[in-house]
């Protein structure tokens, strides 16, 4: 599976619990933090729900 870089870059204040929960599932939550994931289509299905919240770059 590929690896990609998800990096939070736009803040959560005023966002749906469910975009809230997605972000935290995602191992992110602070501004500028990056977490390192295999992409599997769960993980592909949560990153396309938060899209504008998050830069994807390839690991």
């Amino acid at each position: 599976m590929a690896k990609v870089k998800v990096t939070q870059v736009r803040s959560l204040i005023g966002r749906p619990a469910t975009q809230r929960k997605t972000i935290e599932a995602l191992g992110l939550g602070k501004i500028n933090r990056t977490v390192e994931l295999e992409v599997t289509p769960s993980i592909q299905g949560m990153i396309d729900k938060v899209s504008h919240l998050v830069k994807v770059t390839e690991a």
